[in-house]
């Protein structure tokens, strides 16, 4: 049996990979620690690196907030608890055990089982692990990292690696049997029902014109939703529904888990598709809305009278034990129209017309939807994955707004300001008040000038953000203003990305408070407004 491996040692890698900015340098380090280490513990370090202490599918979570932590830390002697050093299993061991805690007192028994191990960590181990369960790993691991160096590690084509987390989701489990099985194991790898894969991803398009000049065999415009994207599995009887972010939404939707097992000609199937809240009026609701229906666990019946779902479908991935992934959309569209009622497709159209397409974009609009999808016609189903296969065209809304702060970047953005806090000015007070963050937008020559320029008017540090004097100008594109209890403002802007600096405007002929009400009021041109009540 493997000797256990301690977790310093996991640290310590943790340590060595943020310091370096070099990605081969990165794989380089974890396919080393990755073969040094026992078969049962590459998939628990696995996960750790990726900044995660369950996969993503796994509905564990840990509860573990700042001030959990800070209390954990109090009263904590100078000297281990034990000499025995602790390992990779003793930290997972105790993680599973906090996720599972659960009922009254649960905080306390969740600050006891993090006192003990925080009491046998060092202080490079307890650093790492504090990150790790915050979310805040931040040292430059990202997934396709990972993903190459379980591919050195192992032996496996790095092209199969990445498949094989696609298909099966799990990295941790993808890293175990990689390195065990090799990749004979990662071939057999397919779709399986009920565990949810992530969704295909599309990149932005101007207009249709650039669409048409990348898709040489044709495109299929659909609609494009301000709703929540959802994929279903069934088989048999049995039926789950999960959302883009791979969360199990089925007891929160239960008239679409009805659709699923009696409109659906199929007894086995993962199909995909959008479902967005109608109002009165029989028009969209705001996508903040809807998610109210999303995060409901109790009383969904009343809930959903009063938000009432449409439900969009766009594409089928799996139909009676069939694989459709690697298929042309064209095929996939064809099966998927075989199985569902024609008025539960999304809208669409096949055409090379711009002035069609045009058109089809207004309908979409007047209709309260965000814009038109672009999908090529021979395009497959690329898991997880984001590429001009498919496109997505939907007019953004610009505002000026005042850089009020920054956080230091991670990952491949390590070592630059690169995280904006985004402000309008209140007419009324003066005061600069934050209405979103961004750091889309900048080439690297941009985030490196933006940088020395902020840190020369900064007016103070904290521990990842540096505050500045609001000056700095910056025109913002987005797709729509939402309501924010998070900010002083009231508003947070969604999907906003920075697309020129405003040198040409001082802080006061930014965008201000009152302007953004009325913009947010004018989005009910075309949508519905939602009362709860």
């Amino acid at each position: 049996m493997t000797r256990p491996t301690p977790f310093l040692g996991l640290a310590q890698l943790c340590r060595r990979v943020e310091t370096t900015t070099k990605r081969n340098e990165k794989i380089a380090l974890i396919s080393t620690f990755l073969k040094s280490i026992g078969p049962e513990e590459v998939p628990l370090a696995t996960l750790f690196l990726a900044g995660k202490a369950f996969p993503e599918s796994d509905p564990r979570v840990l509860e573990i907030s700042y001030a959990t932590i800070s209390d954990a830390g109090k009263n904590l002697g100078q000297s281990r608890l034990t000499e025995h050093p602790l390992t990779i299993r003793d930290v997972y061991d105790t993680l599973e055990k906090i996720a599972q805690t659960s009922g009254s007192k649960s905080r306390d028994r969740r600050l006891s089982l993090l006192q003990t191990i925080l009491t046998q960590a060092s202080q490079v181990e307890a650093e790492y692990l504090t990150r790790m369960m915050l979310g805040e790993m931040r040292i430059g691991v990202v997934e396709g990292v990972l993903l190459d160096a379980i591919g050195e590690a192992s032996g496996v084509p790095r092209d199969l690696v990445r498949r094989a987390h696609m298909l099966h989701g799990d990295i941790g489990d993808v890293a175990s049997l990689a390195m065990s099985r090799g990749a004979s194991a990662l071939e057999l790898i397919n779709l399986r029902l009920f565990v949810p894969i992530k969704p295909m991803l599309a990149e932005m398009a101007d207009d249709p014109q650039q669409v048409l000049g990348e898709h040489k065999d044709g495109t299929a415009f659909e609609y494009k939703f301000d709703g929540a994207r959802i994929q279903i599995h069934r088989k048999d009887e049995k039926v789950q529904i999960f959302s883009r972010r791979l969360t199990d939404v089925t007891d929160s939707i239960p008239e679409i888990v009805d659709f699923a097992k009696t409109q659906v000609k199929a007894s086995e199937y993962l199909i995909e598709g959008e479902v967005v809240a109608i109002g009165a009026s029989g028009k969209p609701i705001p996508f903040q809305d809807l998610m109210r229906r999303f995060r409901r666990v109790h009383e969904i019946e009343s809930v959903a009278e009063k938000i009432p779902l449409k439900l969009y479908l766009f594409d089928a991935l799996q139909v009676e034990g069939k694989t459709l992934i690697d298929q042309p959309y064209t095929d996939r569209w064809k099966i998927l129209s075989k199985i569902v009622p024609e008025q539960r497709l999304a809208p669409r159209i096949i055409t090379s017309d711009v002035e069609k397409v045009e058109s089809f974009m207004e309908s979409a609009l007047r209709e309260g939807h965000e814009g038109l999808m672009a999908k090529s016609l021979t395009s497959n189903y690329s898991i997880g994955a984001r590429g001009k296969k498919w496109f997505k065209i939907k007019p953004a809304d610009k505002l000026d707004v005042v850089i009020v702060a920054a956080d230091w970047g991670s990952g491949r953005r390590v070592g630059w300001l690169s995280n904006y806090h985004l402000a309008v000015r209140d007419e009324e007070t003066g005061e600069f008040l934050v209405i979103g963050k961004t750091f889309k937008g900048l080439t690297d020559l941009e985030f490196e000038t933006i940088t020395k320029r902020l840190q020369a008017i900064k007016t103070r540090d904290g521990r990842y953000t540096v505050y500045v004097k609001p000056s700095i100008v910056a025109e913002v594109a987005y797709n729509e203003i939402q309501k924010s209890p998070r900010y002083k403002s009231g508003f947070a802007l969604r999907f906003a990305r920075i697309s020129r600096f405003r040198d040409d405007k001082g802080p006061d002929d930014a965008g201000t408070l009152q302007r953004l009400q009325q913009l947010y009021d004018k989005q009910f041109e075309n949508k519905d407004r939602f009362n709860m009540e």
